[in-house]
């Protein structure tokens, strides 16, 4: 029944629903979708149609997303790199499956029409957008589906980073946003998700699948025994253990992603709302396990 499903994962609405649903949800009727990739640095996916929809998340350069309703300029559908399922522009998305062959693997690059430094980007692009790169030259990289991007800020799929707390650190001081994955802005969860992604790790889109699919649990009892990379998990909150008892986080409290004593962060949660840590998540490969990064990344 539908009220088993979670919807944030599951696309079914009582007018439609995807066509893999069927015989497990109720809806007028059932489409198999059409697969689309994103053509625009950073494309929202709001809960509902239109510029004052909730953001819940966001699609980057080059990921996959399945249209099962095109209407009035928004496409509802699924993102294939972590099943989200909402609205998305439909202006940001194409035909155009050029298969990826390399990574963004800085925070942020940009996409010229020229390989040329003094001529205006046409884009940006964010860390683990996804490009199809047709020429290789000694500084720029031309992609498949038009403009350049400079070459060393492009890493085959296949090479991953070993070290994603030291990924989740380049992002210290980027504000907090809700719904964001990139360094314009993000959320706890989304800080998880991007740094994760580029070591090759799948990871679920929100905190709480997070909790409960990510790595295997620890004993959160005794806060002075976790390892860094640990994810500590509050209500609603996550963040990676760093050395010296710190926690790495994007949080509401300095709206940036910042370093604070895990200590303190508990007392504050238990001060002002009686949270405590809900669960505590080790991942296999450890962060700097270069023989083991990228052995979980999910098909593009």
């Amino acid at each position: 029944m539908a009220d088993r499903l979670d919807p944030r994962f599951h696309a079914y609405r009582d007018d439609l629903a995807a066509e893999g649903l069927r015989g497990r949800v109720k809806a007028e009727r059932f489409v198999a979708g059409v697969c689309r990739r994103v053509r625009v640095g950073v494309a929202p996916l709001r809960r509902t149609p239109g510029r004052d929809g909730r953001l819940d998340t966001e699609l980057l350069f080059g990921e996959t997303f399945t249209v099962f309703e095109d209407k009035d300029g928004w496409a509802w559908g699924q993102s294939r790199i972590d099943d989200y399922v909402g609205y998305v522009p439909a202006a940001a998305l194409a035909e155009d499956l050029a298969r990826p062959t390399h990574r963004v693997a800085v925070l942020r690059t940009y996409l010229s029409p020229a390989p040329e430094l003094k001529i205006p980007p046409v884009d940006a692009l964010a860390l683990n957008g996804l490009v199809a790169v047709a020429e290789t030259g000694d500084r720029y990289c031309r992609l498949i589906t038009g403009g350049w991007v400079v070459a060393a800020h492009l890493a085959p799929l296949a090479d991953y980073e070993s070290d994603f707390v030291a990924v989740a650190r380049r992002f210290l001081g980027v504000p907090y946003l809700w719904g964001g994955r990139t360094s314009l802005g993000l959320d706890c969860s989304g800080l998880v998700q991007v740094a994760l992604q580029a070591a090759g790790i799948a990871c679920p889109r929100d905190s709480d699948v997070q909790a409960a699919a990510l790595g295997r649990a620890i004993d959160p009892a005794d806060p002075a025994r976790l390892e860094r990379g640990d994810l500590v998990f509050l209500p609603d909150h996550a963040g990676f253990v760093e050395d010296g008892g710190l926690l790495l986080h994007a949080n509401a409290h300095d709206m940036a992603v910042s370093l604070h004593p895990l200590a303190e962060v508990l007392e504050r949660e238990r001060r002002l709302r009686g949270n405590t840590i809900t669960a505590v998540r080790r991942l296999e490969p450890r962060p700097g396990d270069t023989a083991a990064a990228g052995q979980m990344q999910r098909p593009y």
